[in-house]
């Protein structure tokens, strides 16, 4: 016979099954693991513009060398989540920097900004 109490319980103990928000254990935490990742996120949305041959580093800025717009940068937030999980906010990142600090920002800068998250997220 199952009492309230218990049927109150129990959601407690499946609570740990709601971690798929989290990133998979197998999300590296190195940069240029994490740059390639990020890459390749990049190359599938370019791709889409016919503009695969465009070299991705540290430095690429993501208005000026890859002409991403505002649009793009929700599905790239989008595509960090599916990989990352909630661990990884691009819009959390976004948000602390100011309008021109966007204009500029580079891959390198999302890298480290992932690779910081994963870490923090490990040492929990």
């Amino acid at each position: 016979m199952t009492t309230a109490n218990q049927t109150a319980a129990s959601p407690a103990v499946d609570a740990p099954a709601e971690a798929p928000a989290e990133a998979p254990v197998s999300a590296p935490a190195d940069a240029p693991a994490v740059l390639a990742e990020i890459s390749g996120m990049l190359r599938t949305m370019l791709d889409e513009y016919g503009l695969d041959d465009i070299e991705i580093t540290m430095e690429t800025r993501f208005t000026e060398d890859l002409e991403l717009e505002s649009i793009d940068l929700v599905t790239l937030a989008s595509s960090l989540e599916a990989r990352y999980g909630r661990q990884v906010n691009f819009a959390e990142f976004v948000a602390d920097l100011e309008l021109d600090e966007i204009i500029d920002l580079t891959v390198g800068q999302l890298v480290e900004y992932v690779v910081r998250c994963l870490r923090a997220a490990r040492e929990r």
